[in-house]
C-alpha cells in the first residue's frame, strides 16, 4: 500500500510538470511570435536616403530605406537579424555608401514599421525578401543586386532562394534549421533539461505559423542560391554554433567563403570588427558585383 501511495503521488507530480512545461512552453513561443515594432523616425541627414515602401506576397507593407550609389557599382539589401529593424544596418550602409554602392535597408514584416502580425523565423519573412529583391530589380533593372543577411534576415534569404535572382549573397549567424535554433536557446537558459523543451516548441510551428520545422531548414536551401555566398560566424556564438555555421558552409555549392570571427557571440560582426569586416565584404563584393 505505501508503495502504491508514493506511486500515485510521483505520477500526480510527473502529470503537474508535464502540465506547467507544456503551459511554459505555449506563453514563451507566444512571446517569441510577438511582433517587435518600433518608430524609426526621420533619416539621418549625412546619407542621400529616400523612403520607400513595397507590398511583400505575404500581404503585409514592408518600410525602408533605399540609398542611391554610383551607376554600374551594384546595390546590396541589407536585412537586420530577429526583434531588429533598418537602423541596425544603417552602419553597413555607410560604408557600401562610402565605396560607391547603393543599398536598400527594408523592416522584415512584424519588425520596426513594416506590417505583420507575427514573427516567423524566417517562413514568411523570406517572402519579403523575395517583394525586396523584385524591388530593386524594377528600380535598377541595369544593376548587379547583393544581400547582407544577418541572422533572422540570412534565413529569411536562404528560404528564399528558389524565388530570387541575386549576384551575390552574405549570411551571417545564421541557423541551419530551426530545431538546432530552438535547441541552443533552450539549453543556454536551462542546461541539458532545454531540449526536453524542444519539441514543446517546435509543435507549435504549425498551430502558430502553419509550418512546420521543415520549412525552417536554411541548410536545405543554401545551395539553390545560384550566386556566390559568403558564410561568416563568430566563434564563441552559442545561439548558432560556430559547428553549425560551418555544416551550413559545406551544404553551399562553389562559389563559396567562410570566416570565423575569432572570440564573437551572437552579435553584430560589423560593430564587432569593423575594419576587418568592411574589408572582407568590400573585397566579395568587388569580385561578384
Amino acid at each position: 500500500m505505501k508503495n502504491k501511495h508514493w506511486a500515485r503521488r510521483l505520477f500526480a507530480l510527473a502529470v503537474f510538470l508535464i502540465v506547467i512545461g507544456g503551459a511554459a512552453s505555449l506563453a514563451v513561443g507566444y512571446v517569441l511570435g510577438l511582433p517587435a515594432r518600433a518608430k524609426i523616425g526621420n533619416p539621418p541627414n549625412d546619407l542621400p536616403i529616400e523612403n520607400v515602401s513595397t507590398k511583400s506576397e505575404s500581404g503585409n507593407l514592408l518600410s525602408g530605406w533605399f540609398i542611391p550609389g554610383k551607376a554600374g557599382r551594384g546595390v546590396v539589401l541589407l536585412l537586420h537579424g530577429v526583434r531588429g529593424n533598418r537602423l541596425a544596418m544603417l552602419a553597413r550602409a555607410r560604408f557600401l555608401h562610402n565605396a560607391g554602392y547603393a543599398s536598400l535597408l527594408i523592416d522584415l514584416s512584424s519588425h520596426g514599421e513594416s506590417e505583420g502580425k507575427q514573427i516567423s523565423f524566417g517562413a514568411y519573412e523570406s517572402l519579403d525578401v523575395i517583394a525586396a529583391v523584385d524591388y530593386l530589380t524594377r528600380k535598377l533593372p541595369n544593376e548587379k543586386i547583393g544581400i547582407i543577411g544577418v541572422s533572422l534576415g540570412g534565413a529569411s534569404t536562404l528560404l528564399a532562394a528558389q524565388k530570387i535572382r541575386v549576384n551575390a549573397v552574405v549570411v551571417e549567424s545564421v541557423y541551419p534549421t530551426i530545431t538546432n535554433a530552438i535547441t541552443n536557446r533552450l539549453t543556454m537558459r536551462l542546461g541539458r533539461l532545454g531540449a526536453a523543451f524542444v519539441p514543446l516548441l517546435t509543435t507549435q510551428l504549425k498551430l502558430r505559423l502553419g509550418v512546420t520545422p521543415d520549412d525552417l531548414r536554411p541548410i536545405d536551401k543554401i545551395s539553390q542560391i545560384g550566386a556566390p555566398i559568403f558564410v561568416m560566424s563568430g566563434t564563441k556564438d552559442q545561439h548558432t554554433k560556430i559547428s553549425e555555421s560551418e555544416a551550413l558552409f559545406a551544404a553551399a555549392i562553389e562559389p563559396k567563403e567562410f570566416w570565423s570571427v575569432t572570440n564573437a557571440a551572437h552579435v553584430d560582426l560589423h560593430n564587432f570588427t569593423a575594419k576587418e569586416y568592411e574589408q572582407k565584404i568590400l573585397s566579395f563584393f568587388q569580385r561578384n558585383l
